[in-house]
């Protein structure tokens, strides 16, 4: 077994944005590193598909002007973008009434869209208090941590209409019903992408552009360059650590390292055998992380047909129905129409159980809002996050309430020669694949401290 033992400095587990570029940091560091992807692909939750000759993001797939780590990324590896298609008219949907029109950046005045204005202002305020990379330093972490967002929704709201569309934010952005959040949680992460309106928002915003070729063309970029060193199809199942090192076990036989860096959603992480058994705190952190419960589904269409009638493709739902949202995400050549549309949290769980052709109406019924071409697309992709076996859900984990406060220790720091990457440990950019690279390069600038 000695004889067949690969031996290197680093080796890295998972080969999503935060292992690539924990990889890149320490090989220009002049160390050798081996990363170990259990999947057989790069990208993590960032998977572009060629469907038919057009590129499709079944994963994450926008970048916003705030990305800064993202962006060096998309320049470094000569990878086009284009601005979201954000023109035209929007469209929201409400029991008993005809679609509501708006346009970028506001809501219609119905709802209490102003009742909502002020809930997003009380959020900003609050998560101005959370140093997104010092969140354990907050004063009021216990109280935040220990209260759902339901819970302090349902003090604040000033109307049901208001509510509903705080709630839809919360299932948008982390994929869970708000009694599964903290506050704590959601404050943080409003202060780690620079404030409620940034993360929401097209143009300008978290969602501004897109790639041309697709969103993991950096990282498959960045795979090449490494070349060898990047293992696809190799789990790690165990991993055995010491204070002299880290032997961790893979179908193609054990390999030794000086230091490990460990990415990967927790559910994945949670399946590997550590030995010792990791810290109480790493261990129930990952316990109480799981991920979010979103369908990513994309229709397509011989061509963008709404955008002839002067609508962005973009429409928001309140109305029962298990699309929450849907956004146009046609190629930037205009080939071809796609709109991509989300199912999530307790909508997701139940329309994921339904038979395919209902969970196809259910999509199809709310596209019928764009015109009535919208019941003839020439193809539906549906990618079910909770199903894929390495991830196990997108987009990014969320503690459960009372994890922070509990054990805020086991987010990141370092377990001997065992460290912790992933857009989950990130401080600004977290849950994005921004901060899934600025988790790699802090890990690393970790690791080179580590080793002297």
């Amino acid at each position: 077994m000695e004889d067949r033992m690969e031996h290197v400095d680093v080796a890295i587990v998972g080969a999503g944005y935060a292992g690539l570029a924990t990889a890149l940091e320490l090989t220009t560091a002049g160390l050798e590193v081996v990363v170990l992807e259990a999947a057989d692909r790069v990208g993590g939750r960032v998977w572009t598909r060629d469907e038919g000759g057009v590129p499709v993001d079944h994963g994450g797939q926008w970048v916003g002007p705030a990305q800064t780590a993202f962006l060096r990324w998309v320049d470094r590896f000569g990878c086009a973008r284009f601005p979201t298609y954000d023109a035209g008219t929007h469209l929201e949907l409400w029991p008993g009434s005809a679609p509501l029109p708006h346009t970028s950046g506001e809501h219609p005045a119905e709802h209490d869209s102003a009742g909502y204005d002020g809930l997003v202002a009380r959020v900003d305020a609050l998560a101005a208090q959370v140093d997104p990379e010092h969140p354990e330093a907050c004063p009021d972490l216990a109280a935040w941590d220990s209260r759902t967002f339901e819970d302090w929704l349902q003090a604040e709201a000033p109307s049901a209409d208001a509510h509903r569309r705080m709630r839809l934010v919360i299932q948008g952005l982390w994929a869970c019903e708000p009694r599964d959040v903290s506050l704590f949680h959601v404050l943080f992460y409003v202060a780690a992408g620079g404030g409620l309106d940034p993360l929401l928002a097209t143009a300008g915003g978290a969602q501004d552009s897109r790639l041309v070729d697709g969103a993991d063309g950096p990282a498959r970029a960045a795979a090449a360059s490494l070349g060898d060193a990047v293992r696809l199809r190799t789990p790690v199942t165990a991993v055995v650590w010491d204070d002299d090192g880290v032997t961790l076990t893979t179908p193609t036989g054990p390999v030794r390292a000086r230091r490990a860096v460990v990415t990967g959603t927790p559910p994945a992480q949670a399946r590997i055998a550590f030995s010792p058994l990791l810290p109480t705190p790493r261990r129930r952190w990952l316990a109480r992380s799981p991920m979010g419960d979103v369908a990513k589904v994309h229709v397509t269409y011989d061509r963008p047909f709404w955008r002839e009638r002067g609508l962005s493709g973009q429409v928001t739902t309140y109305d029962g129905s298990p699309v929450a949202y849907t956004f146009d995400s046609s190629p930037a050549d205009e080939s071809c129409g796609v709109i991509a549309a989300f199912v999530y949290a307790d909508d997701y769980r139940s329309w994921s159980v339904q038979a395919p052709e209902a969970r196809r109406k259910a999509v199809l019924d709310v596209l019928a809002v764009l015109g009535a071409e919208a019941g003839e697309p020439t193809g539906y992709l549906e990618r079910r996050w909770p199903e894929e076996p390495w991830a196990e859900g997108a987009y990014a984990a969320v503690p459960s309430p009372g994890t922070w406060h509990e054990h805020s220790a086991g987010r990141r720091d370092p377990v001997g020669p065992l460290h912790w990457a992933g857009t989950e440990t990130a401080g600004v950019g977290n849950g994005y694949i921004d901060g899934a690279i600025r988790s790699g390069e802090r890990v690393a600038a970790e690791v080179l401290a580590a080793l002297g």
